[in-house]
């Protein structure tokens, strides 16, 4: 797919559903007594594996356009899939679920794409096996395949060398099978979805400070959920927005959750024209509609707490830092290194080929902005993020950029490309 430079952006578009809220939704429904109704679900690959693998283990769910509706069956109620589940390119399908199916009365094989085997697990084999999990990686490397033997769990306090919401998710979900407390400490917040839709469906879950506390549970019980916009997705449009002359754009119902809103901080740090509107409260999560306008940036230090609440956003950041004056370091995101591609690596190696002044770091990079880019072939590496963030540079730079692999962005944002279509003038 190739993209050259346009004159200006304008209108308004609601971007899908959170992707990390809509996971939740559906295995938390998929746990609880009763029917959950699923609103504005995001229809992407990710969270369709996440249906696809609770549909194998006897769950009815149905979906009808972004609405999603799920029978549960119950805290103890899930089968024994018939064969094995396949997480596809879905990272949070594959940790999340690990920590459910550690504690149920049958033996699993998770496994995932090409992608998914080499990301590492880990960092949920090792808690789940201090709480009594018997789960393996099936080639000794850290990775799925995942085969996992259900057993009875014990609770712990794990202290989390990683500030991950999938990790601190896993460990809270076999928690509440658990005999006893369980509890993760990590050294920063980490998004806290899990937490606040346990609550909702009647876990009696807690935090303090950077812990997080949960007791076993009887039942969950279902409930009606209204998903907000995903503002990893929103990020691509804030940034154009910004670096795209004459442009404004309203980008309606985007969650704003505060482990989540690190893009929005970093954006007004850097002089970003952004405004929130009708702010609301959707069932824990909050939301708004944010206007953001083209603006003159300079560049910042992004480091430390603020990382993991803006983690899939920094691909976005390093390219807008590209066209913002001065320097911006980019430091403590090592995590991006495992995500579906190594985000560092090949952002460094796409934004350098652009004419960008960029290096990299152990944990981040080092951006100088304010050189012209120009137009090149990129490759995507099949990281929905990459494509859609060279996407929106292709929208400012001189000649035409192609991206190889353009349509992996169904993974979180099958509608992305008709978008941005529709807001160029």
């Amino acid at each position: 797919m190739k993209f050259s430079a346009v004159k200006r952006l304008r209108g308004e578009i609601t971007v899908p559903g959170d992707k990390s809220i809509s996971h939740r939704s559906v295995m938390f429904g998929s746990l609880a007594k009763g029917t959950t109704e699923i609103h504005h679900f995001l229809r992407g690959a990710d969270c369709l594996s996440t249906i696809s693998c609770f549909q194998a283990m006897g769950v009815t769910i149905d979906i009808s356009g972004d609405m999603v509706t799920v029978h549960g069956n119950g805290l103890h109620g899930l089968k024994k899939p018939e064969s094995i589940l396949d997480c596809g390119n879905s990272g949070t399908t594959t940790r999340l679920i690990a920590g459910i199916l550690s504690a149920q009365d049958f033996d699993v094989t998770l496994t995932g794409d090409a992608s998914i085997q080499k990301r590492p697990m880990n960092r949920i084999i090792t808690p789940l096996s201090r709480m009594g999990a018997r789960i393996r990686s099936l080639h000794d490397n850290g990775c799925a395949p995942l085969a996992i033997t259900g057993t009875h769990l014990n609770g712990i306090h794990y202290l989390s060398p990683v500030a991950s919401a999938q990790v601190k998710s896993s460990i809270l979900l076999a928690g509440l099978y658990a005999t006893g407390e369980t509890r993760v400490s990590e050294p920063y917040l980490s998004r806290n979805h899990t937490e606040l839709m346990l609550s909702s469906f009647g876990a009696d879950v807690r935090t303090e400070d950077t812990t997080a506390i949960i007791q076993p549970a009887d039942e969950l019980y279902c409930q009606k959920i209204e998903v907000p916009g995903d503002i990893s997705s929103a990020a691509f449009f804030l940034a154009a927005g910004l670096m795209i002359p004459d442009s404004e754009i309203l980008i309606r119902n985007v969650g704003i959750n505060p482990t989540r809103d690190g893009i929005l901080r970093v954006c007004r740090d850097m002089g970003g024209n952004i405004e929130l509107l009708n702010i609301r409260d959707n069932g824990h999560e909050p939301n708004a509609d944010i206007l953001v306008k083209t603006s003159s940036l300079h560049g910042t230090v992004i480091g430390g707490a603020i990382i993991p609440t803006l983690i899939d956003e920094i691909p976005m950041i390093a390219a807008l830092a590209c066209l913002a004056d001065g320097e911006t370091i980019i430091r403590d995101a090592a995590e991006l290194k495992v995500k579906e591609s190594n985000r560092i690596e090949v952002m460094v190696r796409g934004l350098s080929a652009m004419g960008a002044d960029v290096r990299e770091t152990d944990d981040g990079m080092v951006i100088r902005g304010g050189r012209p880019l120009h137009g090149t072939v990129i490759d995507s590496h099949l990281d929905h993020r990459i494509a859609m963030t060279f996407a929106i540079l292709g929208c400012c730079a001189e000649g035409e950029t192609e991206i190889i692999g353009a349509d992996c962005v169904t993974i979180s944002y099958p509608q992305f490309y008709q978008d941005l279509k529709g807001l160029i003038q």
